[in-house]
Formats: C-alpha cells, sequence, structure tokens
C-alpha cells in the first residue's frame, strides 16, 4: 500500500484531504472541456444543484490504520483555476453499504487536517523560448526582460523545493536546447536568462511543433520520476514562439497529439509575438491558456498574464485528510467531496476501500 502523499501548497495554502482507492468511471480531465478526472456527479439523493465548479480528483490513497487522502484540483466551468480555498469551505460525506444515502462526516471527529508531512506535491514548470533567427534579430532583448519577469512571479519566495523551474530554447536543429536544468533558485535561472547571446544559434529555421513534442516527453518523465518517488507531481509547459513551424520535422498532427494525450497533470501554455505567428495551432498547443503579443513592447505584459495563470494553476491543487469510521474492506465505501466558494458550488463522488482499518489514524 502507498504511503500517504503530503503535498505543500506552492504558495499560499496547503490542504490535506481525504480518500482512497480508484475510482469507478474514470475520465480524462481536459479543463478546457469541463471534465472530471478521477470521480463522478454525486448521487441524487443528496440533491445537489448542477456543478458550478469542478473538482477533479488526481490521486487517492489509504494509509492503515484508517485514513483516507486525495489529491484533487479545482476549476470553474470555464477551466480557470481556483487558488487560495480553505478546509472548512469543504464538506465530507460518506455512504456505506448499510447507508440509504450519505451522511455527513464531523471534521472533528474525524481528524480531517491540513497535513504538516514534509513529503511535497512537486510542481515543475518548463520555460521553452523560440531562439531562432527572427527572436535573436529583433527582439531577444524583450524576450530576455520578459523572462525574467517570468520567472520572479512564478517562483516563490521564499523558495522551495517543492516548486522548480527549467528553461530550454529551440531553433531549426533536431534538439530542445537546455539552458538551465530544474532549480527552485530564481537568482540561477535568471542568470541563465540574462546569458543568452545573439550568436547562441546555428540554425536559424524554426522546430516549433519539435519543441512541443519533445517538452511534453520532458514533462512526461518529470511525472513518472514522481510517481516512481512516491510524490505526486504536476508540469507546466510555457512555449514562447514568434513564428510558424518551418524546419518542417515533425507534423503538426503530431505535436497536438502529443498535447492532447498527454498526462493529465501537464498544462499547457503558449505565447505568441508578431503577426507571423499562427493563432489557432499556438491555441490548440496552449489548451490551458495562450496569449498573443502583438509586438515587443508587449512581451513583457503578455509573460506577465501566463505567469499569473501558471501559479494559479499551481495554486488549485489541494490534498486533504481525515479518519473515515468505515471498516468495510470491500471498496463500495463512497465518498463525496463539497465544495462552496463565493456563493457557487460542485462537488465529486469516488469510492474507497476500508481493508484492514481499524481505529486511530497516525
Amino acid at each position: 500500500m502507498k504511503n500517504v502523499l503530503q503535498y505543500l501548497l506552492i504558495s499560499i495554502f496547503t490542504f490535506a484531504l481525504f480518500s482512497c482507492g480508484n475510482a469507478d468511471d474514470d475520465v480524462n480531465f481536459d479543463i478546457n472541456q469541463g471534465e472530471l478526472g478521477q470521480g463522478k456527479d454525486p448521487d441524487n439523493c443528496l440533491g445537489f444543484e448542477d456543478n458550478e465548479l469542478l473538482l477533479s480528483i488526481q490521486e487517492q490513497f489509504t494509509t492503515l490504520p484508517g485514513k483516507v487522502s486525495i489529491l484533487f484540483k479545482v476549476s470553474d466551468l470555464q477551466g480557470n483555476p481556483i487558488s487560495g480555498l480553505t478546509a472548512n469551505q469543504f464538506t465530507i460525506y460518506e455512504q456505506g453499504r448499510n447507508d440509504d444515502c450519505f451522511n455527513t462526516i464531523s471534521s472533528s471527529e474525524s481528524q480531517a487536517r491540513i497535513s504538516s508531512n514534509s513529503q511535497v506535491f512537486s510542481n515543475n514548470t518548463l520555460l521553452i523560448l523560440d531562439l531562432s533567427n527572427s527572436v535573436l534579430e529583433s527582439s531577444l532583448e524583450e524576450l530576455k526582460t520578459a523572462s525574467t519577469s517570468f520567472v520572479t512571479n512564478v517562483i516563490p519566495s521564499p523558495e522551495t523545493d517543492s516548486f522548480k523551474m527549467a528553461i530550454y530554447w529551440f531553433d531549426g536543429e533536431n534538439e530542445l536546447h537546455l539552458l538551465n536544468p530544474l532549480t527552485s533558485s530564481a537568482t540561477e535561472l535568471t542568470a541563465a536568462i540574462d546569458g543568452i547571446t545573439a550568436d547562441i544559434s546555428n540554425d536559424p529555421s524554426t522546430d516549433l511543433y519539435g519543441a512541443v513534442i519533445k517538452s511534453t516527453n520532458i514533462a512526461e518523465d518529470l511525472i513518472q520520476e514522481n510517481n516512481q518517488a512516491s510524490v505526486i507531481g504536476a508540469a507546466s509547459i510555457v512555449l514562447f514562439t514568434d513564428g510558424t513551424d518551418q524546419a518542417s520535422r515533425f507534423t503538426e498532427e503530431a505535436a497536438l497529439k502529443a498535447v492532447n494525450d498527454a498526462n493529465r497533470n501537464i498544462s499547457f501554455f503558449t505565447i505568441g509575438l508578431g503577426a507571423e505567428i499562427d493563432t489557432d495551432v499556438l491555441t490548440e498547443i496552449g489548451k490551458t491558456a495562450s496569449v498573443f503579443a502583438g509586438n515587443k513592447e508587449e512581451l513583457e505584459t503578455t509573460f506577465t498574464q501566463i505567469s499569473q495563470r501558471v501559479s494559479e494553476q499551481a495554486n488549485s491543487f489541494y490534498l486533504f485528510e481525515y479518519c473515515t469510521p468505515k471498516r468495510d474492506g470491500s471498496g463500495n465505501n463512497n465518498l463525496v467531496i463539497q465544495l462552496s466558494n463565493g456563493g457557487l458550488q460542485g462537488a465529486v463522488q469516488t469510492k474507497f476501500s476500508a481493508d484492514g482499518f481499524t481505529g486511530g489514524c497516525e
């Protein structure tokens, strides 16, 4: 049985939630399509209204003697992440095999609480910069200023190992070049950006689709490494370009397939500059959010807009824990998490097994 994973929310609040086992009716979660992750709509016996907020369960765990844990993210129906929620905004309901409907779980009796464990939820951001000839010749200094602001806005202060960023760049070569590896140091990242020079590239073309595919593969590997280390992980890919794919090493179809088939805990953002970009393609690649600058003077503003979305995305994950009174190991225990926020409500239902559960919690 997996250890309960604890997750330090990157900036404002950290949560501890409850749940375990694999949910029925799992579906892919695409934040722009308003779908749930693991989980389903609550049973009609609860009489809830239609969801105005989406709770997407990402992972579920149980730990003996009786603890249930759930990591989930919250967004509105337009896909905008909801950060800064507090524990008293959530209500928990359980239903066992002998219950006609759900019963409310007492927060005090169940010891529902914010986790203080040092294990973290790992969130990594990959900043991918187009350093093809057109950028280097006409907008390099503006890009460096905007990228520096992005790093400053996204990297938490004080720094934490639970949030790291790496910077890559691409031109026409069949390679995603590493500018700076994953680090929690804003100083290190900004120094790397400052070191970019106009002669950094040897190929004036643009391998945009290759950069999308390669960065997605890197993010997938990071998620897998976290899973192997029993750490829940998420990643954000932020890609900047001032043009379209010119290298033709990879197809648009292959790039979009990589994005659409990616792990649901990977978010995609794009920033486009100038009149030569294909806004439709960049919007599909940046399925979480896309922004466009008409000229290089607007670059810093657009990077700031995306930095806000990246931070909100990271802070929209919540991990709760509680001690369940259930002892049924058949997996027939139903759990509902309901959220109320600013007059809006949302809820999600899942199942868990209490196999081997006894009294008490760590």
